[in-house]
């Protein structure tokens, strides 16, 4: 039995078959019994007991990883690789689809595995030698795994839903998906910067790139569908620690002034304050919150660990407003549907980004950022260098290892209803 025959059949069902075996060579006698033994024990085909069982699995979802950044020169190639594959993979028959009509996981026999391995072998996630067969075994599990991990799903190895939907997406559509982000890749080909920032919307991820290898990887909040966040080309120029945070108009109207309606306290609690156009504070109470219009002041909000931005605003000239932030809300970052934002990034592990950014900046570590953070004084922080950062939007990319990664079309940008968020 090979490794793979170990991964495939896992280490229960391994001792039981040796098990078995023994057993009916203790019945034709004792010196049988032993030779069997030990040629199971000894046969450099069992593999090492130390093995771990799921690490194929694991394998699987590492394989997905790179330190090539989506941005680079080099991707054009291996996009323009992926599409010949494609060509080809349709020129044989594409790929089956999958009924989607049961949960299905690892230890489950179904017919509908055959057809689930049939798909998973055509689009390259399982090595066909794991053959055809009913079995939902290590070999499904690492490849349905691996798929996931590719269309940025949460890796767990269960068929559910937006697994699904994912895997019955058709060839033809994932060649056309891979052939409009070629496109989108070469407009951006030239030199990006020796250091820059690359927020990529659709996979609400930011990569912090040097050198042409990514060195550091956030995941991200971005913009709902009715309030995207914008494509733009621009250069961080300025860390806020402690940030004021300025409440946008269409927020005063469609959350702020209904809660005020309902609880008096709210702005209060939450440590906003109101400023007329001359500076002066407005206290709450002189505001009547049931007239028909939000009134006409300024609402902002003291920094401190409940601000909206909490302890980082990473500021770069754009006509659009935005900007990339903290958030005091870290469980939203475990969101599979990370589009909730009113159009500005927030930013997962924010002073891990901080710190990279400032690095050219003198007197600006680790520590004296956390101190900083921790004194909850609003302090502006110009870069000695200023870094360039893209918001971009790949919804199809690949990398050298072969692997091609996939993602939602949010904003429906891509022209095909199959490839929306679903």
């Amino acid at each position: 039995m090979t490794k793979s025959g170990l991964d495939k059949l896992s280490r229960r069902r391994f001792i039981g078959r040796a098990a078995g075996m023994a057993a009916a060579a203790m019945a034709a006698g004792p010196a049988l019994a032993q030779s069997t033994i030990q040629d199971i024990i000894s046969s450099p085909r069992r593999g090492s007991w130390d093995d771990q069982f799921d690490a194929k699995s694991s394998r699987s979802v590492a394989e997905t990883a790179t330190r090539y950044p989506i941005a680079s020169a080099d991707t054009i190639a291996y996009v323009e690789r992926a599409i010949f594959d494609y060509q080809g993979l349709i020129a044989r028959g594409g790929w089956p689809m999958v009924p989607a009509t049961k949960k299905l996981r690892m230890g489950v026999s179904d017919p509908d595995v055959r057809v689930l391995r049939q798909r998973l072998i055509a689009s390259g996630d399982m090595d066909r030698s794991a053959g055809l067969s009913n079995e939902f075994d290590s070999y499904v599990d690492g490849a349905v795994k691996r798929f996931q991990a590719r269309h940025g799903l949460p890796p767990d190895g269960v068929l559910g839903s937006f697994t699904y939907q994912a895997l019955n997406v058709s060839a033809d559509v994932r060649l056309g998906q891979l052939e409009t982000n070629l496109v989108r890749l070469r407009s951006m080909s030239g030199f990006l910067g020796d250091r820059y920032v690359m927020v990529n919307i659709p996979a609400a991820q930011i990569e912090a790139v040097e050198n042409g290898s990514v060195v550091l990887r956030h995941t991200a909040i971005v913009g709902k569908i009715d309030r995207q966040t914008p494509i733009l080309n621009s250069k961080i120029h300025e860390i806020i620690l402690n940030p004021y945070w300025t409440s946008p108009r269409s927020i005063i109207e469609k959350d702020i002034v209904p809660l005020m309606r309902k609880d008096p306290t709210y702005l209060t609690r939450n440590n906003i304050r109101l400023f007329d156009n001359q500076g002066n504070e407005v206290a709450p109470e002189m505001v009547d919150w049931n007239a028909e219009k939000a009134p006409a002041l300024m609402f902002r909000q003291d920094p401190g660990k409940g601000n909206a931005m909490s302890s980082t605003k990473i500021n770069f000239h754009n006509p659009h407003a935005v900007y990339m932030h903290d958030t005091p809300q870290q469980g939203v970052f475990n969101q599979l549907l990370r589009f909730e934002s009113s159009g500005c990034v927030r930013v997962q592990n924010v002073r891990d980004l901080n710190t990279w950014l400032l690095r050219d900046t003198p007197g600006w570590d680790r520590q004296r950022m956390e101190a900083t953070i921790a004194s909850r004084e609003n302090t502006e922080i110009l870069l000695s260098t200023p870094v360039p950062v893209y918001f971009t939007y790949f919804t199809a990319w690949a990398s050298q290892d072969g692997v091609v990664q996939f993602r939602d079309d949010v904003y429906q940008r891509d022209g095909v209803e199959e490839l929306a968020l679903r």
